[in-house]
C-alpha cells in the first residue's frame, strides 16, 4: 500500500507498516540488564517520549496569556499537573543546529551543524544510541533536516518515518523505515497517529520516543479543521513593531534594515503574505501541535503507562511576530532565543511546578539518560534538570550561552555570540561594524534600551564579554566553522588592551 487516507483502514496500513516482531506482555519499567559504559546502578527504568514543534515561540501557549484568542488545552494541561519550564533556551535559534544540539547535548562549535545545511559528522554519537545498548526500543517520527537532501534512517532509532528537509503539510512522501511511502493526510495528524500505533504496541522493552513535527514551520498551513477559525479575531502587534525612531534609538543598523528583508515586517518572504493572515495561520497551525499532544498523553493514560512515562515538550527555537520590525528567529533577542518547554510526569513531578532555573536544549539528552539511569559522557556540553524536576536544591548554571553563524543564502543576519544572566543580556555581532547590545531584563523586558554605552554598565559589559570568551574558549568555540566540519578559521575577537 502507498497511501494513508482518513478512513478506518489507517490503523491497519500502521500496523502493517509496522517493523515486525514477536508479540510480548508489556511490562512498565522494566529492561535488559545489561551494562554500558556510564550506565547507573539499576533503578526503575523509564520510558520517554520526547514532543518537539518547529518555530514554537515560549508564550504562544494559553495559559501564557500573550495571545488572548489562542486555546492550547493540553499545553496548559501539562502545565497544570506538571512542570512549566519558565526560562527554556536554545543555543541556536535555527532549526538544524538545534536539532543537533538536543540529539549530542552539545554547542553547535562542537558538533559542527551550524546552519540547515550543514551535516552531523561522522562519528557523531546520538544520545539514543546510549539507550539501544542498555536495552530500550527507540523510534523517531518527523522532521530531521539535518542537511537537506537525504531522509534516510540514522542511528540510534529502531524505527524510522520521517522526510526530506521541511517535508509538506499535506500528503507528503516520507521513509519509513527505509521505503518511500506517498502518504494521504495532515503531517501533524499523522505522525501523531504513528505515534500512538507505535506506543500501543506490546513490547518487554523500555521505550524511547522522539515525535518531531513539522508544524508551526513556515509557511503555516493549519489542518483543515482549524483554517479560519481565528479569522475574526483582533490582533495585538507590539509595540516595538512601529517603524520609529524611538523604537530603533540605540539598535544596531541590521536591524532597521532588516524591515525590508526576507525577515523584516515590511517584506516577509519576499512579500508572500498578509502580516494578519501570517499571524493567525499560525495560531491556527499551532493547533494541530496542541491536539497531537493531548492524544498521546490521552494514548498513555489509556494504555496504564501515564503516571511512570516522562514525557517532554519543547520548541527547537522561538519566532518574532514583529518585535523590532522582525519576524523569524537567528537572532538572539527573547522572542526568538527563548522556548516553550512543559513536562508531565505524576511520578515525579508535582502539579503545577514551575522552574525558574535557566535551561536549555543541550539539557535535553542529559536528562532523558539520567531518566534511562545512564550517566551523561564527558563530551556533553548540557546538564541533567531531573533534580529541578523533582524540587531538589541543586548548584545549578548562573548563565547560558547562545551562537549563530552566518548564512549565505540567509544574509540578512550577521554572526551572533551571547551571553544571559538572570539579569542581563549581552550581544556580541561579528564580521559587521555595528553595536553590541547589553539589555537589563528585570527593567527592560522587552529590549528596547541598549545600555552598550552606558558608563554606569561599563563594568558589566566587560564581565559579560569575559564570560563570553571563557565561555568560547573553554569550549572550543574559538574555531568559526565556514561549512560543515571540514573547513575552520581561528578568531580573537577580545578588546585590545590599552
Amino acid at each position: 500500500m502507498s497511501t494513508i487516507d482518513n478512513s478506518l483502514s489507517r490503523r491497519d496500513f500502521l500496523h502493517k507498516t509496522a517493523i515486525a516482531g514477536v508479540a510480548l506482555p508489556l511490562v512498565l519499567g522494566c529492561g535488559p540488564a545489561s551494562v554500558a559504559i556510564g550506565e547507573k546502578k539499576r533503578a526503575k527504568t523509564r520510558n520517554v517520549v520526547f514532543i518537539l514543534s518547529d518555530d514554537h515561540r515560549y508564550d504562544f501557549m494559553g495559559f501564557m496569556n500573550k495571545v488572548k484568542f489562542l486555546k492550547t488545552p493540553n499545553m496548559d494541561r501539562m502545565a497544570k499537573e506538571g512542570a512549566h519550564l519558565e526560562n527554556a533556551f536554545v543555543t541556536t535559534s535555527l532549526c538544524s543546529p538545534s536539532r543537533a544540539s538536543i540529539l549530542t547535548g552539545q554547542f553547535s562549535h562542537r558538533h559542527g551543524v551550524v546552519d540547515n545545511n550543514s551535516l552531523v559528522a561522522e562519528g557523531t554519537t546520538f544520545f539514543p544510541q546510549y539507550l539501544q545498548k542498555i536495552g530500550y526500543e527507540t523510534a523517531f517520527m518527523g522532521k530531521w533536516h539535518m542537511g537537506q537532501a537525504s531522509d534516510e534512517p540514522r542511528k540510534g532509532f529502531d524505527r524510522w518515518i520521517s522526510f526530506r528537509g521541511q517535508g509538506k503539510y499535506y500528503d507528503g512522501q516520507w521513509n519509513i523505515d527505509g521505503k518511500k511511502v506517498q502518504t494521504k493526510g495532515y503531517v501533524t495528524d499523522l505522525l501523531t497517529d504513528y505515534a500512538i500505533d507505535w506506543i500501543e504496541q506490546e513490547r518487554d522493552k523500555p521505550f524511547f520516543l522522539y515525535l518531531s513535527h513539522k508544524a508551526v514551520h513556515a509557511m503555516f498551513e493549519p489542518a483543515k479543521r482549524h483554517l479560519g477559525k481565528y479569522e475574526n479575531e483582533p490582533l495585538d502587534y507590539p509595540k516595538s513593531m512601529a517603524n520609529t525612531e524611538a523604537n530603533y534609538k540605540g539598535k544596531p543598523q541590521w536591524v532597521k534594515e532588516q524591515r525590508n528583508s526576507w525577515h523584516g515586517v515590511d517584506y516577509m518572504y519576499h512579500g508572500q503574505m498578509d502580516f494578519d493572515d501570517f499571524y493567525r495561520r499560525y495560531c491556527e497551525t499551532l493547533l494541530g501541535v496542541d491536539e497531537s499532544i493531548g492524544r498521546v498523553l490521552d494514548c498513555l493514560k489509556k494504555s496504564g503507562l501515564g503516571e511512570s512515562t516522562l514525557v517532554l515538550y519543547m520548541g527547537d527555537n522561538g519566532f518574532c511576530f514583529g518585535e523590532h520590525g522582525l519576524i523569524d528567529k537567528r537572532h538572539m533577542y527573547k522572542e526568538s532565543f527563548r522556548v516553550p518547554f512543559l513536562v508531565f510526569c505524576p511520578e515525579l513531578v508535582k502539579p503545577g511546578t514551575k522552574i525558574k532555573q535557566m535551561v536549555q536544549n543541550i539539557d535535553i539528552a542529559p536528562t532523558i539518560m539520567e531518566a534511562a539511569n545512564l550517566e551523561k559522557p564527558d563530551d556533553m556540553d548540557g546538564m541533567s534538570f531531573m533534580p529541578l524536576l523533582q524540587g531538589k536544591e541543586v548548584k545549578w548554571r548562573d548563565a547560558v550561552f547562545y551562537e549563530y553563524y552566518w548564512e549565505r543564502n540567509f544574509p540578512q543576519t550577521p554572526t551572533v555570540h551571547g551571553v544571559r544572566t538572570d539579569r542581563y543580556k549581552y550581544i556580541h555581532y561579528h564580521g559587521i561594524w555595528d553595536l553590541d547590545e547589553l539589555y537589563d531584563m528585570q527593567n527592560d523586558p522587552d529590549e528596547m534600551n541598549n545600555l552598550i554605552n552606558d558608563p554606569k554598565h561599563k563594568r558589566i559589559v566587560d564581565e559579560m564579554n569575559t564570560k563570553m570568551f571563557d565561555w568560547l574558549e573553554e569550549t572550543g568555540g574559538m574555531l568559526i566553522p565556514l561549512r560543515r566540519d571540514t573547513k575552520w578559521r581561528a578568531i580573537d575577537r577580545r578588546p585590545v588592551e590599552k
